[in-house]
């Protein structure tokens, strides 16, 4: 199985599109969600160990300032906890099994929904076809992402000297 098999987190690899070269393949999510997603599965695998926002950060490689945001805006949402002293640091405040990838992209940067005429055109009273047809997929998005829990994604193989289910630093391919 390869990296590219897990839909949720991106690798940095060269693709071409028309001739145009890019770094990584383009987001389905924000870098923040992703960012956050990064930190909740990492927590998942501690076993309720908390962890701080360094550790959490060397990790993940995501920057500790970006993180420290991040993370405070998991804990306002319920996510995760936050202990302060010697032996602190943040836990999951929900078990893996009960939390899914939804929930940590809603609690950072949630997935909008077209509900009326982006145009600002008045006469249209329900959505035109092509903007149901995108509010129909960001829907199926919802879905698929709701039902994918972060325990789930723990069962999944670890690859190289990366916390699983983070793809590895190094290029296996």
């Amino acid at each position: 199985m390869s990296r590219s098999d897990y839909p949720f987190f991106r690798r940095a690899v060269e693709w071409e599109r028309n001739d145009i070269h890019f770094a990584s393949e383009p987001p389905m999510i924000s870098q923040t969600a992703e960012y956050a997603l990064r930190a909740i599965v990492y927590l998942a695998d501690q076993n309720g160990a908390p962890q701080t926002r360094q550790q959490i950060a060397e990790v993940t490689r995501v920057p500790a300032g970006y993180l420290g945001k991040v993370m405070q805006g998991l804990s306002r949402s319920g996510l995760v906890r936050a202990q302060r002293g010697l032996h602190g640091g943040f836990t999951l405040a929900i078990p893996p099994k009960e939390l899914t990838v939804l929930d940590v992209v809603q609690a950072v940067d949630p997935l909008r929904r077209i509900e009326h005429c982006p145009l600002g055109i008045v006469s249209h009273r329900s959505l035109c076809p092509l903007h149901r047809g995108l509010d129909n997929t960001m829907a199926m998005v919802e879905k698929a992402l709701g039902a994918s829990t972060i325990a789930e994604l723990l069962v999944e193989p670890k690859y190289g000297n990366a916390p699983k289910p983070l793809c590895s630093i190094e290029d296996d391919d």
